[in-house]
């Protein structure tokens, strides 16, 4: 897979969510006949009848909350990639799958007659239009690295709220706080508060590794620092995702001991296959002191509130070992 979402590269990216998830509940927490009006990252009012049932997903992250919330969705944009990245909110085996993320079909998701498509900013401007020729759309905010826990926050809510969900969604969102809460204490209780940390994927290009630190700002950064930990990399990222980019050799700014890399690969592990030659990689502080740490397979760096609770646990976990 090659991360769409992050509009910075083109390039492989991270894994996803471990962590407990339970069985979709079929009653909703709002009335299942009243129309429910929600305004999306576009600014648009969106009005349904009714919270929506039927559900398509156009992006992980939304499919994951949708799925987290109790709503197992009808169809979803690459079924096969988000059971490889994600798997914090298991999809059913009957959700169809719609096409790409990045070039999703039409006509699949229209012959669901689905209730509601959601899909998030930033991905073809013409689609959102063309859908809501057949179904009501709302757009998620996706990404915001000035804040993008608060946009977690946001759109988590405005989904909950389409689909008759907004009593289960602040009960992930406590469960999100709390798990920070006791990540807090339990690196606090080992003084490990403070440590540095530097989150990267990669993926090869030719024969040269490209790295894609995640700086302050991304998702990853503030699950991380939510823990009472601090992001070392201050190279330039991009003001969406807070992704950076970089080689090996962009890594030997990091000289403090104390630094430990966390890095993803639910594909190829090119961090393994395509550094462990490399004499660079080899002399980098936290090589030479073991303080490197793969996410778990299906942690999804860019995904819902369950995906952020598995993330805050592996840092803790990681920088208190």
């Amino acid at each position: 897979m090659r991360l769409l979402a992050p509009a910075l590269l083109t390039a492989a990216v991270v894994l996803s969510a471990c962590g407990t998830t339970e069985a979709p509940s079929s009653a909703p927490s709002q009335s299942a006949g009243e129309p429910v009006t929600v305004t999306d990252s576009r600014g648009k009012e969106v009005t349904l009848d009714s919270p929506a049932t039927k559900v398509v997903a156009l992006e992980w992250a939304e499919a994951e909350t949708v799925a987290s919330l109790g709503v197992m969705p009808v169809g979803v944009a690459d079924v096969a990639g988000y059971r490889t990245w994600d798997s914090a909110s298991p999809l059913a085996d009957d959700v169809k799958d719609v096409g790409k993320r990045n070039e999703p079909s039409v006509d699949s998701i229209v012959a669901l007659d689905p209730d509601l498509v959601i899909m998030p900013k930033g991905r073809d401007e013409t689609l959102a239009g063309q859908l809501e020729q057949y179904v009501p759309v709302v757009v998620t905010e996706a990404s915001d690295a000035s804040g993008n826990l608060d946009r977690l926050r946001e759109d988590t809510r405005m989904i909950a709220k389409a689909i008759g969900r907004s009593a289960e969604a602040e009960q992930l969102l406590s469960e999100m706080d709390a798990a920070f809460a006791d990540g807090r204490a339990a690196v606090e209780a080992k003084g490990a508060t403070g440590t540095p940390f530097v989150m990267a994927d990669g993926w090869l290009e030719g024969s040269t590794v490209a790295i894609r630190p995640f700086g302050k700002g991304s998702l990853v950064s503030e699950a991380a620092e939510a823990v009472g930990l601090k992001n070392a990399w201050t190279g330039e990222v991009d003001p969406q995702w807070g992704l950076g980019a970089t080689d090996v050799e962009g890594l030997t700014a990091l000289t403090d001991p104390k630094t430990f890399l966390v890095y993803s690969a639910s594909e190829d592990d090119v961090f393994t296959t395509g550094l462990a030659g490399n004499p660079v990689w080899q002399r980098l502080p936290f090589v030479v002191n073991k303080k490197v740490v793969k996410l778990e397979p299906g942690t999804w760096t860019f995904g819902g509130p369950r995906s952020v609770i598995a993330i805050a646990e592996q840092f803790v976990k990681a920088a208190t070992a």
